[in-house]
């Protein structure tokens, strides 16, 4: 690898001008890839979500019909109660142990009307869960079925471009390395501060790339002279003559190309 001292300013312009040919293409293969990646994972947190639930509800199921269960076991004591305490009042010695015992069957009873409306809402609490669990089952197949597209698309798209963009991505550090840390540095801030990630501009109508500000002309002369750095007052990025910039988009088409 060249060293970064060994370069003269013009060296300096062609490779970071590389350098963002090659970032802006790695940029335009993701962004084919746009929002797939998150959709896919917003999906995955979704259905996971839908399916905890639905294990939560089935769950929530079988509780309640335990306890429905246990309601009949114990209306089936009350009963048994019941006739117990009718069966001892055929033998009582008063009527102070015949009124007492009519007060437990009045209670068995009383235990027994509670039972039963407790197992009513409960039935009624399973047949609106069962309701949601339906419907929950049935938007889990469906957000199932979008996720399983939508991951078929993003795998495509990456093993469309997988090699290419791991390509590029070794390129771009191999780049990195041939530009002293400073202008690297400038490069990455401006890079990261602007919509299209442009840290590097040509020169096009007088202007740099994308901007309407006109360049002074003595100053489009020392950026043609590729004697030194020049930055765009305007835009912050850095500039270079249309010349260099047609020359190295050429050499970068045929890197890209023989990939």
């Amino acid at each position: 690898m060249t060293n970064t001292k060994e370069l003269s300013v013009e060296d300096k312009l062609r490779a970071i001008y590389d350098l963002q040919l090659i970032d802006s293409r790695i940029d335009e293969i993701r962004n084919v890839r746009g929002e797939l990646p998150l959709e896919v994972e917003d999906l995955e947190d979704e259905v996971a979500g839908l399916s905890t639930r639905s294990e939560k509800l089935k769950s929530e199921l079988e509780v309640i019909e335990e306890q429905i269960k246990a309601k009949k076991n114990s209306i089936d004591d009350h009963k048994e109660a019941i006739k117990k305490y009718t069966k001892q009042q055929e033998s009582v010695r008063n009527n102070r142990e015949f009124n007492s015992l009519t007060k437990e069957v009045e209670f068995q009873e009383l235990e027994i009307q509670l039972a039963e409306k407790q197992m009513k809402e409960m039935k009624a609490s399973i047949e609106h869960k069962k309701e949601i669990i339906a419907q929950s089952r049935e938007k889990l197949e469906l957000k199932s079925n979008h996720l399983k597209h939508k991951k078929l698309e993003l795998d495509a798209i990456m093993a469309e471009t997988a090699k290419e963009e791991d390509f590029l991505t070794q390129k771009s550090a191999e780049f990195q390395e041939l530009i002293e840390d400073r202008l690297l540095a400038a490069y990455t801030r401006i890079r990261t501060s602007v919509r299209n990630g442009l840290a590097v501009v040509s020169i096009e109508r007088g202007a740099s790339a994308g901007s309407f500000f006109t360049i002074p002309p003595q100053t489009q002369v020392e950026i043609a002279s590729r004697k030194k750095i020049i930055i765009d007052e305007h835009s912050g990025r850095i500039l270079v003559d249309s010349s260099l910039a047609e020359e190295e988009k050429e050499k970068m088409k045929n890197l890209f190309a023989s990939i």
